[in-house]
Parts: C-alpha cells; structure tokens; sequence
C-alpha cells in the first residue's frame, strides 16, 4: 500500500476555452502556487510521488496534463508556443493571479517561454533537465540510441531507465526505484499519451531546436524573474552543458548540478532537490 500523499490526491477538473483540464493538489494552500510542467510522454501519473510529497511539505503543488494529453480533453498542441498558450488557459482557468513554474525537460522549456511571454503571471521560474532553446554550441552530438528510444511507439520501463538514469549500478537501481514508486498510479489503468500527442511535443522539440541560438541569447536575457537551472552531469538526453550556457545569459539565475545523475536527478535525489526548490522559492 502506498505512503505517499500524492498517490492519495484527487482527480479535479477545470474547464477552458480550449479543453476541461485534468490535476491534482497537494500541499497547503495559500501564497503562491507552484505549478508543475511535465515531459514528453508524460501524465500526471508519472510525478513521482516521493518528489512531489518533498515539494508539498512546504508549497501548494499543482500537476496538471496540458491539452490533449493524458486526462485533459482537446487536440494536441505541436509547438512549444501552443504548450505554453494551454498552460496559461490552464492557470487562468484556476483563476490565479500569479504563480511559481517548475518546468521539467520539455516542461522547463515550456515554462521559459511562458515567463517571457507573460511575466506578470509568473513569480519564479523552476527549469530541471531542460534546453533553453535552439542548439547550444560546443553541445556533444546527441547519442542515436537516445532518439530512437525517444521515439519509438511504445516505450517501455527498461527505456525510461536508460533515457533518464546513468547507466551505472547506482542509476540504475535508482531507475527502477522511481519505477516502483509511480507504479501505484499507473496500475489503475489511467489514460496514456496517444501517439498525437507524443508526437506533437517531439515536433515542438524539433521546432525549438531550429531557434538560431543568437535569438536564445536574447530570450534569456530578456527574463527578469529569479530562475534556479538544474541539471544532472550525466544526462544521456540534454547535456548539461545546456544549463551551464543558459545561466550565462539569465539576468538573475542560480545552477544546481547533480554529479551522480541524469535527466532524472529530480527523482534520483528527490528529497535534496525539493530543498533546493523549497529554499530558492522562499528567498
């Protein structure tokens, strides 16, 4: 039986202009909400449950599944402009003034463009494993195996725990640990991804990708808010040189790198890294 809170949290819906979205909501409530942006492939059910009770010991956390995706009805978005567009729907629709983002992968690249594009609906920025945009120079070329396991149609435990994880013992355990943990969810049977919206956000990586890099230079530079940029040192997906590169243009930005792990640090080191969260928000 499951000990997480989260696991116990109820499905709440909320209806846009453009779909009824799906979430849930941890924590006590009041202040400032942190709002969660989830990867490719990604629904409310694959949070880890360990991270997210961490982060809501101290914060109200909202996950959510954007339109099209997982619970949330509507037709998938393709860009991360439109993935941006239905996040704000999403938080207006919650009727919040104002709220912190935690990005993570895609999501944090989601949550960068959101900040630019209405800094007045976002306090503090969160981006975990994420590019900032565009190709990052002197980034090592991608390993093939990883874009092939990205997108082949079905991708199973085994292939999470090679994209996200080091492939050393330590990582590995640590794979199918966080495996373990959203299991609780998943086995209930709950809505997946369907290919058109797996699809969609692989075309909205390829398209960000295409960003000639002096016009990330610039988007960067232009967000105001306090933005902490973690990444683990042995990310197979996004090198960690992406994060170290985009600090250098934030205006007000903090690094946190996790030597030991990779795209999936936020789960390897759940509890480490909820601090980090909890102190940089509360600063």
């Amino acid at each position: 039986m499951s000990t997480y809170l989260a696991d116990a949290a109820e499905d709440l819906t909320v209806t846009g202009p453009s779909a009824t979205f799906t979430y849930r909501r941890i924590g006590p409530t009041g202040g400032i909400p942190l709002v969660l942006l989830n990867r490719v492939r990604g629904t409310l059910d694959w949070w880890d449950p360990e991270f997210l009770d961490h982060l809501a010991a101290d914060h109200d956390v909202i996950v959510f599944d954007n339109i099209g995706t997982g619970y949330t009805t509507g037709t998938p978005r393709d860009s991360v402009e439109g993935l941006a567009d239905g996040t704000v729907e999403f938080i207006e629709a919650l009727g919040l003034p104002q709220v912190d983002l935690l990005g993570w992968t895609l999501g944090g690249t989601v949550a960068q463009h959101l900040t630019r594009r209405r800094p007045d609906l976002v306090r503090r920025l969160v981006v975990a494993a994420a590019n900032p945009g565009g190709q990052v120079p002197g980034a090592p070329d991608p390993n093939p195996k990883v874009g092939a396991t990205m997108t082949k149609p079905e991708v199973t435990g085994d292939d999470l725990v090679f994209l996200f994880f080091p492939e050393t013992d330590t990582g590995r355990a640590a794979g199918y640990e966080h495996l373990a943990r959203v299991a609780t969810r998943l086995a209930t049977g709950r809505p997946d991804v369907s290919e058109a919206a797996a699809m969609g956000q692989i075309a909205a990586i390829q398209k960000d990708a295409s960003i000639p890099f002096e016009q990330v230079r610039a988007d960067l530079a232009s967000i105001g808010q306090p933005v902490l940029y973690a990444t683990g040192m042995q990310d197979a997906m996004i090198p960690a040189l992406a994060s170290y590169t985009a600090v250098q243009h934030l205006t007000d930005a903090t690094l946190v790198a996790y030597s030991d792990a990779g795209h999936a640090f936020l789960f390897q080191h759940a509890k480490d890294f909820a601090r980090q969260v909890s102190a940089f928000l509360a600063d």
